[in-house]
């Protein structure tokens, strides 16, 4: 039997949205082969384009030393932001719309200026934002179990699924988000802890990552968009009914409710 293509492992990733989760792709993908991985992802970004959704920002994932770790890979990986995927702050997401939803705490960058430079650094990042957010992210896998390679999230366009920002953005000069300390809360109760530098030794890093990668790509960061720069904290599976808040020093919260 030949191997599935690029094509085929992009639409069976497609239909798992309501299908339900499938296998990971091992059948036609290398677990740690990234640039078939992002080819895997542009095909379904490209085809969602073609259906009227429209790119707000890019995330970054695997920001965490440990986690990266436990994939075998010494870099992070990104995923598109799609507009339908935001969640108004204090709003409520529908368990029908995902499989195996996971939340985490993340600071939330809105750039003024778009990031061209392949050679992007965190100083050039700082220089083009606009306002920064606290925010959570739900992170969720159409691969079963969450028994994912790099290759498979990647893919499966960085396992994400839908975000949450405040609706208040602060200004970064006089922020400190390598020592911001995070408190995600569920039902009011502490459910994951964590700092800035958790997030590949500061946002600003992080960011700074997704610009020079997505400008090598030809596919720079623009005035406006949205960055989800990683997690800051463990993340969290979700039961439905719960409410999620996240409190990051010097941006105050957002939350949203799962049910």
């Amino acid at each position: 039997m030949a191997s599935p293509t690029h094509e085929d492992i992009a639409r069976r990733l497609r239909d798992a949205y309501d299908a339900g989760a499938v296998p990971p792709l091992r059948d036609g993908l290398d677990p740690l082969d990234a640039d078939a991985a992002y080819a895997i992802q542009t095909i379904n970004t490209r085809f969602w384009q073609a259906q009227g959704r429209r790119i707000v920002g890019r995330k970054a994932g695997l920001t965490a030393k440990a986690v990266q770790s436990q994939l075998g890979v010494s870099q992070p990986d990104f995923g598109v932001l799609f507009d339908d995927m935001r969640i108004a702050d204090g709003g409520r997401l529908d368990p029908a719309r995902v499989l195996q939803p996971k939340a985490e705490a993340e600071v939330a960058l809105v750039l003024a200026q778009s990031l061209p430079d392949p050679q992007t650094g965190p100083e050039q990042v700082a220089a083009a934002v606009a306002s920064v957010h606290a925010a959570i992210e739900i992170v969720d896998s159409r691969i079963a179990d969450w028994k994912i390679s790099f290759a498979d999230t990647v893919a499966d366009n960085g396992s994400s699924a839908f975000f949450v920002i405040a609706d208040e953005g602060r200004p970064l000069p006089g922020l400190d988000l390598y020592t911001c300390g995070m408190v995600m809360e569920i039902d009011g109760t502490v459910a994951s802890l964590g700092a800035g530098a958790a997030c590949l030794g500061h946002p600003l890093n992080a960011a700074a990552w997704l610009a020079r990668t997505l400008a090598a790509r030809g596919e720079p960061l623009q005035a406006g968009d949205i960055l989800l720069t990683g997690a800051l904290g463990p993340m969290v599976a979700l039961t439905p009914g719960q409410t999620v808040m996240a409190k990051v020093g010097g941006l105050g919260h957002c939350s949203f409710t799962y049910g």
